[in-house]
């Protein structure tokens, strides 16, 4: 090696300030599309606080509506809480076990192509947008039979699928190997070692995709305008019967001449904005408790 190359410039060390800006500068731009992020949050939420406030009680959450009011008789949204309750409950009963052996099967046992294939298919699926699932929910369902709250809590179920299965997915191949070789090593069948040993060790990270799934659906509004939007104002359990949600009652009061309707709006906003808060929360935890618990073994 001579003695110029000792001595003389290197070309890395003279680009060296250079990428030191550049690293800098994308830092900046990084932390700025964060806090614009979180700005826009803020104003949304402070935003709906602001105009939720007036009508934010409990009459909300346990009196009907009342149409065509001429009084200052106290009104709410119960059975539009409570049809949420119901159709939601119903979506997650048909898409949780649905999701979880799609995810069993295509993790566990599928071949290659299969899985590769199925895979796919629930990415396109998660995909598709929530009105396109309500035409289909209802051409497939309500033509000649009419609204009802199964029908809205089918369209939500296609639409919870495949969060749940690509979910349990991800958290079944965080399963150590080690784990299914040792089971089947002692010549448990590969069944019992994926029910005795895989889930177990899954339970959390399935319960997170669940309470995502969840959240997701929560707020969808346009596939139960056309499968559950035809609905009296009483508070009504029964599924077969078209059911009032939330998110379709926020747009119907939005569209009202009345100011009181649209500060009912706005509670209503506030409480499912609460509750996908809440929920996100919670699945964030138990996403992270679920990695600790794996990242132990």
């Amino acid at each position: 090696m001579s003695a110029q190359s000792l001595t003389g410039p290197n070309p890395r060390l003279d680009r060296l300030p250079r990428r030191k800006a550049v690293n800098r500068i994308m830092e900046l731009l990084a932390w700025l599309a964060a806090a614009i992020a979180v700005g826009i949050l803020v104003v949304v939420v402070v935003s709906v606080f602001r105009h939720a406030l007036p009508a934010l009680n409990l009459d909300l959450l346990t009196k009907d509506p009342i149409p065509f009011s001429l009084t200052n008789a106290p009104q709410g949204l119960a059975n539009a809480f409570v049809g949420t309750i119901v159709i939601v409950g119903i979506a997650t009963l048909m898409a949780l076990p649905v999701g979880i052996l799609v995810a069993i099967y295509l993790n566990e046992f599928a071949p290659a192509s299969i899985r590769n294939g199925v895979t796919l298919v629930l990415d396109i699926l998660n995909g598709v947008p929530a009105i396109v699932i309500g035409i289909f929910v209802f051409g497939l369902f309500v033509v000649g039979h009419g609204q009802s709250g199964l029908a809205g809590a089918f369209a939500l179920a296609c639409l919870m699928l495949p969060l749940v299965s690509r979910s349990t997915m991800e958290i079944l191949a965080l399963v150590p190997n080690s784990l299914r070789e040792a089971s089947l090593g002692l010549g448990v069948p590969q069944w019992r070692t994926t029910l005795s040993i895989v889930l177990p060790q899954a339970t959390g990270g399935i319960l997170t995709g669940t309470v995502l799934a969840v959240a997701r659906v929560a707020g969808e509004t346009a596939p139960l305008l056309f499968v559950s939007s035809f609905v009296g104002t009483q508070t009504e359990w029964n599924p077969i019967h078209a059911l009032q949600t939330v998110p379709v009652a926020i747009f119907e009061l939005s569209e009202s001449p009345d100011p009181a309707d649209h500060a009912r709006a706005w509670a209503a906003a506030l409480v499912l904005l609460l509750f996908i808060l809440f929920t996100s929360l919670a699945a964030r935890w138990l996403a992270n408790r679920n990695r600790s618990k794996l990242t132990a073994r």
